[in-house]
Protein backbone atom coordinates (compact mmCIF):
# COMPACT_ATOMS: atom_id res chain seq x y z
CA UNK A 1 0.00 0.00 0.00
CA UNK A 2 0.93 3.31 -0.94
CA UNK A 3 0.57 5.77 2.11
CA UNK A 4 0.01 9.69 1.26
CA UNK A 5 1.88 10.98 -1.58
CA UNK A 6 1.06 15.10 -1.86
CA UNK A 7 -0.69 16.52 -4.77
CA UNK A 8 -1.63 20.71 -5.03
CA UNK A 9 -5.11 18.96 -6.98
CA UNK A 10 -7.00 15.81 -7.15
CA UNK A 11 -9.63 15.41 -9.49
CA UNK A 12 -12.56 12.67 -8.98
CA UNK A 13 -13.85 11.98 -12.40
CA UNK A 14 -11.97 12.22 -16.12
CA UNK A 15 -14.73 13.48 -18.19
CA UNK A 16 -14.89 16.68 -19.74
CA UNK A 17 -15.09 18.79 -16.66
CA UNK A 18 -12.24 17.03 -14.83
CA UNK A 19 -9.99 16.35 -17.56
CA UNK A 20 -10.14 20.06 -18.47
CA UNK A 21 -9.65 21.38 -15.16
CA UNK A 22 -6.64 19.03 -14.76
CA UNK A 23 -4.88 20.29 -17.87
CA UNK A 24 -5.42 24.03 -16.87
CA UNK A 25 -4.11 23.25 -13.15
CA UNK A 26 -0.55 21.18 -14.22
CA UNK A 27 0.28 23.83 -17.30
CA UNK A 28 0.20 26.33 -14.79
CA UNK A 29 2.49 24.63 -12.55
CA UNK A 30 0.73 22.29 -10.35
CA UNK A 31 0.56 19.00 -9.05
CA UNK A 32 -2.47 17.15 -10.17
CA UNK A 33 -3.62 13.71 -9.87
CA UNK A 34 -7.27 12.61 -11.80
CA UNK A 35 -9.22 9.34 -10.94
CA UNK A 36 -11.22 7.53 -13.59
CA UNK A 37 -12.62 4.77 -13.02
CA UNK A 38 -12.91 3.68 -16.72
CA UNK A 39 -10.06 2.97 -19.30
CA UNK A 40 -9.77 5.20 -22.15
CA UNK A 41 -11.00 5.53 -24.44
CA UNK A 42 -14.43 4.52 -23.81
CA UNK A 43 -18.08 5.14 -24.74
CA UNK A 44 -20.82 7.18 -22.81
CA UNK A 45 -24.23 8.16 -22.98
CA UNK A 46 -23.77 11.89 -24.50
CA UNK A 47 -25.64 13.83 -27.08
CA UNK A 48 -22.27 14.30 -28.07
CA UNK A 49 -22.64 17.86 -29.25
CA UNK A 50 -20.60 20.96 -28.05
CA UNK A 51 -22.08 24.72 -29.09
CA UNK A 52 -19.82 27.11 -30.99
CA UNK A 53 -19.19 28.79 -27.59
CA UNK A 54 -16.54 26.30 -26.32
CA UNK A 55 -14.70 26.06 -29.34
CA UNK A 56 -11.97 28.91 -28.21
CA UNK A 57 -11.38 27.21 -24.97
CA UNK A 58 -11.44 23.23 -26.36
CA UNK A 59 -7.98 25.41 -28.72
CA UNK A 60 -6.65 26.49 -25.75
CA UNK A 61 -6.55 22.63 -24.34
CA UNK A 62 -5.89 21.48 -27.37
CA UNK A 63 -8.92 20.62 -29.32
CA UNK A 64 -8.70 22.39 -32.72
CA UNK A 65 -11.94 21.65 -34.47
CA UNK A 66 -11.01 22.82 -37.62
CA UNK A 67 -7.91 20.74 -37.45
CA UNK A 68 -10.09 17.91 -36.33
CA UNK A 69 -12.11 18.69 -39.45
CA UNK A 70 -15.24 17.89 -37.25
CA UNK A 71 -18.72 18.37 -38.51
CA UNK A 72 -20.40 21.88 -38.19
CA UNK A 73 -23.62 21.85 -37.04
CA UNK A 74 -25.82 25.00 -38.05
CA UNK A 75 -29.83 23.42 -38.44
CA UNK A 76 -32.37 22.18 -36.15
CA UNK A 77 -35.33 19.60 -36.89
CA UNK A 78 -37.75 19.09 -33.90
CA UNK A 79 -40.57 16.72 -34.48
CA UNK A 80 -43.85 15.92 -32.58
CA UNK A 81 -44.45 12.16 -31.79
CA UNK A 82 -47.17 12.41 -34.39
CA UNK A 83 -44.84 13.16 -37.09
CA UNK A 84 -45.30 17.10 -36.93
CA UNK A 85 -41.61 18.64 -37.91
CA UNK A 86 -40.46 22.57 -37.16
CA UNK A 87 -36.95 23.42 -38.92
CA UNK A 88 -34.99 26.46 -37.65
CA UNK A 89 -31.20 27.36 -38.20
CA UNK A 90 -29.18 26.83 -35.03
CA UNK A 91 -27.29 30.04 -33.77
CA UNK A 92 -24.41 29.96 -32.31
CA UNK A 93 -24.63 26.18 -33.69
CA UNK A 94 -22.12 23.74 -32.93
CA UNK A 95 -19.81 20.82 -33.90
CA UNK A 96 -20.57 16.64 -33.28
CA UNK A 97 -17.52 14.64 -32.26
CA UNK A 98 -17.82 11.51 -29.41
CA UNK A 99 -16.99 11.24 -26.64
CA UNK A 100 -15.00 8.43 -26.85
CA UNK A 101 -12.46 10.66 -29.09
CA UNK A 102 -12.49 13.63 -27.03
CA UNK A 103 -12.37 12.77 -23.70
CA UNK A 104 -9.20 10.40 -24.75
CA UNK A 105 -7.94 13.30 -26.89
CA UNK A 106 -7.94 15.16 -23.54
CA UNK A 107 -6.64 12.71 -21.26
CA UNK A 108 -3.85 12.66 -23.70
CA UNK A 109 -3.18 16.54 -23.38
CA UNK A 110 -3.48 16.11 -19.63
CA UNK A 111 -0.83 13.61 -19.82
CA UNK A 112 1.33 15.77 -21.75
CA UNK A 113 0.45 18.56 -19.22
CA UNK A 114 1.59 16.41 -16.45
CA UNK A 115 -1.42 15.07 -14.82
CA UNK A 116 -1.06 11.65 -13.26
CA UNK A 117 -4.35 9.83 -14.40
CA UNK A 118 -5.05 6.73 -12.66
CA UNK A 119 -7.59 4.97 -15.07
CA UNK A 120 -9.49 2.46 -13.54
CA UNK A 121 -9.43 3.36 -10.12
CA UNK A 122 -12.22 4.50 -7.98
CA UNK A 123 -12.72 6.65 -5.36
CA UNK A 124 -14.35 4.96 -2.57
CA UNK A 125 -14.31 8.09 0.39
CA UNK A 126 -12.43 11.74 0.27
CA UNK A 127 -11.98 13.29 4.27
CA UNK A 128 -11.25 16.72 4.74
CA UNK A 129 -8.93 17.86 7.78
CA UNK A 130 -6.54 20.09 9.19
CA UNK A 131 -6.97 22.51 5.38
CA UNK A 132 -6.19 19.24 3.20
CA UNK A 133 -8.17 16.09 1.73
CA UNK A 134 -7.10 12.56 2.26
CA UNK A 135 -8.61 10.65 -0.35
CA UNK A 136 -9.05 6.71 -0.67
CA UNK A 137 -9.13 4.77 -3.94
CA UNK A 138 -10.13 0.57 -4.67
CA UNK A 139 -6.40 0.42 -5.41
CA UNK A 140 -5.94 0.30 -1.80
CA UNK A 141 -3.99 3.84 -2.06
CA UNK A 142 -4.44 6.57 -0.07
CA UNK A 143 -3.03 10.08 -0.99
CA UNK A 144 -3.46 13.97 0.14
CA UNK A 145 -4.10 16.94 -1.81
CA UNK A 146 -4.80 20.71 -1.25
CA UNK A 147 -7.95 20.96 -2.91
CA UNK A 148 -10.38 18.19 -4.51
CA UNK A 149 -12.51 18.72 -7.47
CA UNK A 150 -15.77 16.64 -7.85
CA UNK A 151 -16.18 15.62 -11.60
CA UNK A 152 -17.76 12.17 -11.28
CA UNK A 153 -20.99 13.10 -13.52
CA UNK A 154 -24.41 12.59 -13.24
CA UNK A 155 -24.29 9.77 -10.48
CA UNK A 156 -22.06 8.64 -8.46
CA UNK A 157 -21.42 6.44 -5.00
CA UNK A 158 -19.92 9.46 -3.79
CA UNK A 159 -23.33 11.78 -3.97
CA UNK A 160 -24.70 8.65 -1.62
CA UNK A 161 -22.05 8.80 0.47
CA UNK A 162 -22.36 12.12 1.15
CA UNK A 163 -26.35 12.24 1.29
CA UNK A 164 -26.48 14.11 -1.37
CA UNK A 165 -30.71 15.71 -1.32
CA UNK A 166 -31.12 14.56 -4.75
CA UNK A 167 -29.98 11.42 -4.28
CA UNK A 168 -32.67 10.17 -1.94
CA UNK A 169 -35.40 12.49 -3.52
CA UNK A 170 -39.14 10.39 -4.08
CA UNK A 171 -38.80 9.72 -7.83
CA UNK A 172 -41.39 11.96 -9.75
CA UNK A 173 -40.74 13.68 -13.79
CA UNK A 174 -37.96 14.89 -13.34
CA UNK A 175 -35.31 12.71 -11.48
CA UNK A 176 -36.15 9.27 -13.12
CA UNK A 177 -34.61 9.34 -16.25
CA UNK A 178 -32.70 6.64 -18.51
CA UNK A 179 -30.42 7.69 -21.36
CA UNK A 180 -29.49 5.16 -24.63
CA UNK A 181 -26.80 6.09 -26.60
CA UNK A 182 -25.73 4.26 -30.23
CA UNK A 183 -23.83 5.54 -33.12
CA UNK A 184 -24.73 4.55 -36.33
CA UNK A 185 -24.38 5.17 -40.10
CA UNK A 186 -27.25 6.33 -41.95
CA UNK A 187 -28.82 9.00 -44.49
CA UNK A 188 -29.07 12.26 -43.08
CA UNK A 189 -27.99 15.82 -43.43
CA UNK A 190 -24.27 16.77 -42.42
CA UNK A 191 -25.16 20.15 -40.72
CA UNK A 192 -28.66 19.15 -39.16
CA UNK A 193 -29.18 17.98 -35.36
CA UNK A 194 -32.78 16.26 -34.80
CA UNK A 195 -34.89 16.36 -31.57
CA UNK A 196 -37.35 13.48 -32.52
CA UNK A 197 -40.14 13.34 -29.58
CA UNK A 198 -41.98 10.39 -28.16
CA UNK A 199 -44.24 9.38 -25.58
CA UNK A 200 -42.38 10.70 -22.47
CA UNK A 201 -39.02 10.76 -24.14
CA UNK A 202 -37.12 12.04 -26.71
CA UNK A 203 -34.31 11.15 -29.08
CA UNK A 204 -31.77 13.23 -30.50
CA UNK A 205 -29.69 12.60 -34.06
CA UNK A 206 -26.16 14.71 -34.97
CA UNK A 207 -23.61 13.80 -37.38
CA UNK A 208 -19.98 13.07 -35.10
CA UNK A 209 -16.88 11.87 -36.63
CA UNK A 210 -15.75 9.95 -39.42
CA UNK A 211 -19.23 8.40 -41.23
CA UNK A 212 -20.69 8.33 -37.93
CA UNK A 213 -24.18 9.74 -35.86
CA UNK A 214 -24.67 9.58 -32.70
CA UNK A 215 -28.62 8.42 -31.76
CA UNK A 216 -28.97 9.29 -28.26
CA UNK A 217 -32.38 9.16 -26.31
CA UNK A 218 -33.77 9.99 -22.89
CA UNK A 219 -37.02 8.53 -21.81
CA UNK A 220 -38.57 7.94 -17.97
CA UNK A 221 -37.86 4.98 -16.30
CA UNK A 222 -41.68 3.97 -16.34
CA UNK A 223 -41.25 3.64 -20.32
CA UNK A 224 -38.88 0.93 -19.84
CA UNK A 225 -40.35 -0.81 -17.53
CA UNK A 226 -44.24 -1.42 -18.98
CA UNK A 227 -41.63 -3.71 -21.55
CA UNK A 228 -40.21 -5.21 -18.98
CA UNK A 229 -36.64 -3.67 -19.27
CA UNK A 230 -36.25 -4.87 -22.87
CA UNK A 231 -35.00 -1.91 -24.66
CA UNK A 232 -35.32 -3.34 -28.19
CA UNK A 233 -39.04 -3.77 -27.36
CA UNK A 234 -39.40 -0.47 -26.43
CA UNK A 235 -38.19 1.26 -29.45
CA UNK A 236 -40.59 -1.09 -30.98
CA UNK A 237 -43.17 -0.16 -29.65
CA UNK A 238 -43.13 3.48 -28.13
CA UNK A 239 -40.46 5.53 -30.63
CA UNK A 240 -41.53 4.10 -33.63
CA UNK A 241 -45.12 5.67 -32.97
CA UNK A 242 -42.95 8.91 -34.67
CA UNK A 243 -42.53 7.74 -38.26
CA UNK A 244 -39.34 10.18 -38.63
CA UNK A 245 -37.82 7.84 -35.59
CA UNK A 246 -39.36 4.80 -37.38
CA UNK A 247 -37.33 5.19 -40.62
CA UNK A 248 -34.18 6.19 -38.44
CA UNK A 249 -34.09 2.85 -36.22
CA UNK A 250 -35.28 0.55 -39.90
CA UNK A 251 -33.05 2.17 -42.39
CA UNK A 252 -29.56 2.51 -40.29
CA UNK A 253 -26.68 0.42 -39.68
CA UNK A 254 -26.33 -0.01 -35.88
CA UNK A 255 -22.43 -0.02 -35.25
CA UNK A 256 -22.77 -1.46 -31.83
CA UNK A 257 -26.06 -3.56 -31.44
CA UNK A 258 -25.88 -3.35 -27.50
CA UNK A 259 -26.52 0.82 -26.68
CA UNK A 260 -24.51 2.49 -24.05
CA UNK A 261 -27.35 3.37 -21.23
CA UNK A 262 -27.19 5.03 -17.74
CA UNK A 263 -30.57 4.88 -15.56
CA UNK A 264 -31.57 7.38 -12.67
CA UNK A 265 -30.89 10.72 -14.58
CA UNK A 266 -31.72 13.83 -12.42
CA UNK A 267 -32.49 16.76 -13.22
CA UNK A 268 -32.98 18.36 -9.40
CA UNK A 269 -30.99 21.03 -8.12
CA UNK A 270 -27.69 20.15 -7.21
CA UNK A 271 -25.11 21.97 -4.79
CA UNK A 272 -21.91 23.50 -6.32
CA UNK A 273 -19.32 22.54 -2.72
CA UNK A 274 -19.64 19.60 -1.12
CA UNK A 275 -17.62 18.94 2.03
CA UNK A 276 -15.44 21.80 0.56
CA UNK A 277 -14.87 20.23 -2.97
CA UNK A 278 -15.53 22.24 -5.98
CA UNK A 279 -18.24 20.28 -7.68
CA UNK A 280 -18.29 20.64 -11.56
CA UNK A 281 -19.61 19.13 -14.89
CA UNK A 282 -22.98 17.26 -14.15
CA UNK A 283 -21.84 16.55 -10.72
CA UNK A 284 -22.89 20.36 -9.62
CA UNK A 285 -25.95 20.48 -12.48
CA UNK A 286 -27.47 18.83 -15.36
CA UNK A 287 -29.44 20.84 -18.38
CA UNK A 288 -31.62 18.64 -20.01
CA UNK A 289 -30.49 17.35 -22.98
CA UNK A 290 -32.58 18.66 -25.35
CA UNK A 291 -31.34 22.14 -24.96
CA UNK A 292 -28.16 20.68 -26.39
CA UNK A 293 -25.38 22.94 -24.00
CA UNK A 294 -24.92 19.90 -21.22
CA UNK A 295 -20.93 19.55 -22.77
CA UNK A 296 -20.12 23.03 -23.47
CA UNK A 297 -21.72 24.14 -19.35
CA UNK A 298 -18.99 21.03 -18.08
CA UNK A 299 -16.18 22.95 -20.00
CA UNK A 300 -17.25 26.27 -18.87
CA UNK A 301 -17.54 25.49 -15.25
CA UNK A 302 -14.06 23.45 -15.13
CA UNK A 303 -12.91 26.68 -16.79
CA UNK A 304 -14.64 29.01 -13.48
CA UNK A 305 -13.22 26.37 -10.92
CA UNK A 306 -9.28 26.37 -12.19
CA UNK A 307 -9.58 29.70 -12.46
CA UNK A 308 -10.54 30.27 -8.59
CA UNK A 309 -8.68 27.14 -7.80
CA UNK A 310 -5.20 28.78 -9.21
CA UNK A 311 -5.57 31.88 -6.98
CA UNK A 312 -6.00 29.88 -4.00
CA UNK A 313 -2.75 27.68 -4.48
CA UNK A 314 -0.99 30.56 -5.14
CA UNK A 315 -2.37 32.20 -1.80
CA UNK A 316 -4.23 34.99 -3.78
CA UNK A 317 -7.70 34.33 -1.85
CA UNK A 318 -8.55 31.63 1.04
CA UNK A 319 -10.31 28.67 0.79
CA UNK A 320 -13.70 30.27 1.89
CA UNK A 321 -13.66 33.16 -0.13
CA UNK A 322 -12.59 30.42 -3.18
CA UNK A 323 -16.09 27.90 -2.47
CA UNK A 324 -17.97 30.86 -2.08
CA UNK A 325 -17.20 32.65 -5.66
CA UNK A 326 -17.47 29.54 -7.45
CA UNK A 327 -21.03 28.65 -6.35
CA UNK A 328 -21.87 32.42 -7.18
CA UNK A 329 -20.09 31.94 -10.61
CA UNK A 330 -21.50 29.06 -11.43
CA UNK A 331 -25.34 29.95 -10.52
CA UNK A 332 -24.61 33.40 -12.12
CA UNK A 333 -23.59 31.67 -15.36
CA UNK A 334 -25.91 28.39 -15.66
CA UNK A 335 -28.92 28.61 -12.84
CA UNK A 336 -31.28 30.46 -15.88
CA UNK A 337 -29.93 28.23 -18.59
CA UNK A 338 -31.01 25.06 -16.27
CA UNK A 339 -34.08 27.00 -14.81
CA UNK A 340 -34.76 27.27 -18.89
CA UNK A 341 -34.19 23.54 -19.84
CA UNK A 342 -36.95 22.26 -17.05
CA UNK A 343 -39.73 24.73 -18.77
CA UNK A 344 -39.03 23.09 -21.65
CA UNK A 345 -38.66 19.59 -20.90
CA UNK A 346 -42.65 20.19 -19.34
CA UNK A 347 -42.95 20.75 -23.40
CA UNK A 348 -41.44 17.59 -24.80
CA UNK A 349 -42.35 13.98 -24.58
CA UNK A 350 -45.92 14.48 -24.24
CA UNK A 351 -47.78 13.94 -27.23
CA UNK A 352 -50.16 16.62 -26.64
CA UNK A 353 -48.03 19.49 -25.30
CA UNK A 354 -45.01 18.85 -27.96
CA UNK A 355 -47.62 18.90 -30.53
CA UNK A 356 -48.90 22.31 -29.23
CA UNK A 357 -45.66 23.62 -29.15
CA UNK A 358 -44.14 22.87 -32.38
CA UNK A 359 -47.60 24.21 -33.96
CA UNK A 360 -47.56 27.54 -32.05
CA UNK A 361 -43.99 27.60 -33.16
CA UNK A 362 -43.55 27.14 -36.37
CA UNK A 363 -44.70 30.22 -37.57
CA UNK A 364 -42.51 32.30 -35.51
CA UNK A 365 -39.08 31.31 -35.89
CA UNK A 366 -37.49 34.66 -33.56
CA UNK A 367 -39.35 32.74 -30.64
CA UNK A 368 -37.19 29.82 -31.59
CA UNK A 369 -34.48 31.74 -31.38
CA UNK A 370 -34.93 32.95 -28.21
CA UNK A 371 -35.32 29.66 -26.58
CA UNK A 372 -32.22 28.60 -28.50
CA UNK A 373 -30.42 31.97 -27.01
CA UNK A 374 -31.49 31.10 -23.36
CA UNK A 375 -30.27 27.99 -23.34
CA UNK A 376 -26.80 28.42 -24.39
CA UNK A 377 -24.02 31.07 -23.22
CA UNK A 378 -21.41 33.39 -24.83
CA UNK A 379 -18.23 32.20 -25.51
CA UNK A 380 -15.58 31.68 -23.02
Amino acid sequence: MNHDPQFDAAVIGGGLAGLSFSILLARAGFSVILFEKEKYPFNKVCGEYISLESLEFLKTLGIDADILQLPRISHLIVSAPNGKMLQQDLVPGGIGISRYRLDHLLMQEAVAAGVSVQQQVKVTDIQFSEEKFTIQTTNRNTIQSKIAIGAFGKKSNIDIQWKRPFSFAEKNKINNYIGIKYHIKTNFPLDTIALHNFENGYCGLTKIEGDLYNLCYMTTAENLQKWKGDIHLMEKNILCRNPHLKAIFENSQFVNKKPVAISQISFDKKTQVENHVLLTGDAAGMITPLCGNGMSIALHSARISATLALEFLEQKISRVKMEESYQAQWQQAFSKRLKTGRRLQAFFGSRILSDFLITILTPFPPLVKYFIRKSHGKSF
